[in-house]
This record gives structure tokens, sequence and C-alpha cells, in this order.
């Protein structure tokens, strides 16, 4: 089996802007921090993390308050779940932060609105070390919105203490395809007397389809802002789960609980499933919860279907209100977030990996060795000559619910995979275009 090998950080990396780990969130939301020193301009810098995600932004905010006198910076942070609504709520109120983060799904209808920034237009940022890739994710009709505060894929991790006690080699992830992980993962079941499903990734997770999409010559969703997947491709994402289920590659239906989403949580940890699709970025966390030897590997598929599936996609997007009565000051901060190692040392790899190939080779040697692996797997993915990607289009947050409601419609079999298709795409561009 091949593991991801140790590549050069410094090639052309479309990667994520991992020292934009600076905290970010709403006003009245949990956590803050009160501005330091006295400083002339007051920046309202707004994120969705957790307790440690904010104490490296802070670390790195100062950073920049040292690098520019006369700012400072008072940052707010909040859970996922509530961010959305609260952000909504200050932009309804007039009041916006004036740097923000913001979701992949929530950019075109804030973008469309009026309410950001055009970051092309702004001199104090320099987007010369962005990829075009990389910036293409923030783009509304010829004008940049959003910038990635980080990039990461997805990928496939392996228990291996449990394959090498079972007998069964792991594939070459550089040449395997859908196929021989479904064969793969069949025989890990039967080698343990059904103990370990060789497979357990969530088929309701929209990401998985997305990259199929991709290997078939397919965009999810298209420049124009359109749902671009086919109806056969969507019908095959869920046939494959029911066949591998049949196989007994798969576990039977009912077997996922919702218990979390952490690693600690998951059934990789728990040790019933063998394999499972995680973001790459999160690979430290599952190696760490798992007992035992834990390697990530490519998605299938990707040498053996039309073209690359994989894309440098945004863990989110940092933005600037339209109407922050600081837009020099705010474009500095999304400048240094971007393109300052010195930020990036605080916040490493805590949103993805950085955009600007420098940054990311001057956190190098400052990674854990998992956190190393991923990044070195982004390295090498954006080695390849990749697919575009495009900004969610309106009504993307309904595409995700449609695709969840209905694999499971799918698992307990009260729908079939080309029914659930149909349904898909009726649903889906419904909501898109209207």
């Amino acid at each position: 089996m091949k593991k991801t090998t140790s590549i050069s950080i410094p090639r052309r990396i479309i990667l994520g802007a991992a020292l934009t780990a600076a905290g970010v969130a709403l006003s009245g939301c949990g956590g803050g921090a009160a501005p330091a020193g006295g400083g002339n301009v007051e920046l309202n810098f707004v994120f969705w993390g957790d307790a440690n995600r904010a104490k490296v932004t802070e670390e790195a905010l100062r950073v920049f308050e040292k690098k520019n006198p006369g700012i400072t910076v008072k940052t707010e942070y909040q859970d996922s779940g509530p961010y959305a609504d609260k952000l909504a709520t200050r932009f309804a109120g007039g009041n916006p932060p004036d740097v923000l983060a913001m979701a992949n799904r929530s950019l075109l209808e804030y973008a469309q609105r009026g309410t950001l920034a055009d970051l092309k237009s702004m001199p104090e940022l320099n987007l010369d070390k962005v990829p075009a890739t990389v910036q293409s994710r923030g783009e509304v009709d010829g004008k940049l919105y959003g910038l990635a505060t980080g990039v990461t894929s997805i990928g496939m991790v392996v228990n291996k203490t449990i394959t090498d006690q079972a007998g069964v080699a792991i594939p070459d992830d550089k040449t395997w395809s859908w196929e021989d992980y479904a064969k793969f993962a069949t025989e890990v079941t039967q080698k343990t007397g059904g103990k370990v499903y060789g497979a357990g990734y969530d088929v309701a997770t929209e990401t998985g389809p997305i990259l199929l999409a991709r290997q078939r010559g397919e965009d999810f969703y298209t420049e124009d802002n359109k749902l671009g997947v086919s109806e056969e491709t969507i019908r095959d994402w869920f046939q494959y789960s029911v066949d591998l289920r049949k196989a007994g590659g798969y576990p039977p239906a009912g077997f996922f609980e919702q218990i979390g989403g952490s690693p600690a949580q998951s059934y990789l940890a728990k040790g019933t499933v063998a394999s499972q699709i995680i973001p790459i970025n999160n690979f430290r966390g599952y190696n760490e919860a798992v007992e035992g030897d834990v390697v990530l590997l490519r998605i299938p598929g990707e040498t053996t279907e039309k073209r690359r599936g994989y894309s440098a996609d945004p863990t989110m997007l940092w933005s600037i209100a339209a109407k922050s009565k600081h837009p020099k000051e705010a474009a500095k901060l999304l400048d240094f977030l971007t393109n300052d190692a010195d930020g990036a040392a605080h916040t490493l790899t805590q949103r993805g990996v950085p955009v600007n190939p420098e940054v990311a080779e001057s956190i190098t040697s400052k990674l854990s060795a998992d956190d190393k692996t991923f990044v070195d797997m982004m390295a090498a993915i954006q080695e390849d000559e990749l697919a575009p990607a495009y900004v969610y289009p309106k009504g993307a947050s309904v595409v995700a619910d449609t695709l969840k409601q209905l694999a499971t419609e799918v698992e307990f079999g009260r729908v079939t995979p080309a029914d659930a298709a149909k349904t898909f795409l009726e649903k889906s561009n419904a909501a898109i275009n209207k």
C-alpha cells in the first residue's frame, strides 16, 4: 500500500489560508476579546469556531496590531450552528462586522444583495500569490467577494491495524477505482467475521457526489450558479452504497446513529468500520482518536474516471462588509491573514493550508507529523491539473438537505436510487431557480 508521502510544500499549493485562523464573530455572540492597545481605528472581526481557534486567532492578531500601529481588532467568535442567523441579524440591522467569515453556501446571496465589498478593488490586499482557482471560489460576476480562509479537501482514512490483522491489503490510492474500494471493503467485512465493516463513509454528505460528478466530467454546481450534476450520477452515487451494503462491505440500514461529528465519536474510533471519508485537515484528530495505525489516502477514481475530482475547497471565506467604516484597515487585516508568515506561525492549519504558497512553506517545520501528512497530500493533489469549482448557488442549503433526506429513504429501501435521483434534481433545481 502506498501511504501519502512527504512532499515539499513550496510548490504550486492552491491551499487555504491556515494562518487566517484569526478570530471573527458576532456582536453579542459567545467569547469575545476586548481591543488591545490604544489605536485610532477599531475593527470588528467575526468568525465561527471553538475556544482553541479563538486563542490562536488572538495570538495572530496581536502580531497584526504590532505591525499596524493605530489599528486594533476586536474579535468575537461563535459556534457554527447559530452563526448564520446572528450574521444575518447584524447585516439586517445595518451594523455588519468589518471583516467576517462567510460560508460557501451564503456568499452568493450576500454578494448579490450588495452587502460585501469587492476585494479586487482594494489596493491594500495583495492577491498576487493567491492562485486563480482559489480566487474563483469567491468570485461573482467578475468581482471577488470572498477569499478562502484556508483550503482542504476530502480523503479516505483507513485503520491499517485492522486491515493488517485481517490480512487485507490496502489498494494503491494513486490508482484505485471505486470498484477496487468496494472489493477492499467487502473483503475486510468477510475476513473480520462481520465484526468490522470495511466501509463507513457518509452517503448523505454532498462532498462525495460533488467529487464524483467532477470525476465524470460534470460540474455539480456550474459557473452560472446552476445545478450541473446529472440524474445518472446521483443515481449511481446512491446505487453504489446499496450494492456495497448488499455485498456486506457497508453496514446495514440503521447502523449509523447521530452520535456527534468529532473524530473521537466516529465509528472509525469505535473500531466498527475500517475506513471513512473525512475532511483531510481532520486527519490528526482521527489518528489521535483511533487505537491503531491510521493512514490517509486519496479518494478512489482519481485516475480511472474522465478527470480528477479533487479541487482546492475553502474551509470558509473571508469577506469585508461593503458598509465597513474602515475599508482600508479591513483590507490590511485581510492581507495579513493571507500573506503574513508571522501570523501563520500561530494559526498554522487551523483553517486549512495557507493559500499563499510561501506562507505554507513557512509553517512546515512547525507542523505535527499528522498535520504535515495532510498538508503534503494537498500539495501533491495540486500538482495535478484540476477542474474548476465555482461559487455555490442560492438554494445550496436546500440541495444539501434534500440529499440527506433522500439518502435516508434509499438506505431503508423506501425509495429506489433511480427515483431518489429524479426527486433530487427536481427539488434542487426548484430551490436554485426560485
